[in-house]
């Protein structure tokens, strides 16, 4: 039974997450009823990343196995024609080993979150950027999150329905930069915690807002108190850009 990886992007706005759901729209469900409906039977396809509702992938990766063979420019294509109209498309296709899984063998995951900082709302990027209307110090916020690298227990940025087992993760990389009226975080680690990004993004916001010092921040992660978290930030902001794999497995 051959594997395959796909590398899939989505707007992620009008569905209820990654997730199949009882009653709404999914990503996994759209694509999955796709593939079935040009191999002929039921398919399960398995993600990296498991995104929320509205949040957004220009790289997510999946893998699903196939009762026979197929040329990988036709899975892909045969996705495609069968996505339409949904805002999901197979970017790329490739067969793989038995063992490579498209959660269990990732080695890090990377994630960008968008933020408008102007006065005027979006009218083009809305339901992908956060609106914040007043002044943010996108320097002074890049300082406080270089406090959060690092392995920590990161409890105080946790959704109270997260199922992971330890809150204890390693963040490689959070970076904040501003171009013109956008700033832009960049974050990876090998896996995050329900809400973790969305959560340190609301309160890197209060410290370029001036109601946060950096240390401040980092005395937010130190509490594990995640009533004392800044807001959760919008999901139409974030979206996952990337996964990497061991060499002998992408």
């Amino acid at each position: 039974m051959p594997r395959y990886k796909l590398v899939v992007e989505y707007d992620g706005t009008a569905f209820a997450g990654w997730q199949r759901q009882a009653a709404d729209r999914s990503v996994q469900q759209a694509l999955e009823e796709a593939i079935a409906r040009f191999v002929g039977g039921p398919v399960r396809v398995h993600c990296a990343g498991r995104t929320d509702a509205g949040v957004h992938a220009t790289h997510q990766v999946v893998h699903l196995d196939l009762d026979k063979p197929w040329r990988t420019d036709t899975v892909r294509d045969a996705a495609n024609a069968h996505l339409r109209p949904e805002p999901v498309a197979v970017i790329a296709a490739s067969e793989v080993g038995p063992d490579f899984d498209a959660r269990h063998s990732a080695v890090k995951r990377h994630y960008r979150y968008r933020i408008l900082n102007r006065r005027s709302p979006p009218a083009l990027s809305r339901g992908f950027v956060w609106h914040v209307p007043w002044a943010l110090d996108a320097a002074l916020m890049h300082e406080a999150a270089q406090l959060l690298l690092g392995r920590h227990d990161f409890s105080a940025f946790r959704a109270a329905e997260c199922q992971a087992n330890s809150p204890v993760r390693t963040l490689d990389r959070l970076d904040v930069t501003r171009t013109g009226e956008e700033i832009i975080v960049v974050t990876a680690a090998r896996s995050f915690l329900h809400h973790q990004v969305r959560g340190m993004v609301g309160t890197l916001m209060l410290a370029g807002g001036g109601r946060l010092t950096p240390q401040g921040v980092r005395d937010v992660l130190d509490s594990r108190d995640r009533t004392r978290c800044g807001p959760l930030a919008p999901s139409g902001g974030l979206t996952l850009i990337g996964v990497d794999y061991p060499a002998d497995l992408s």
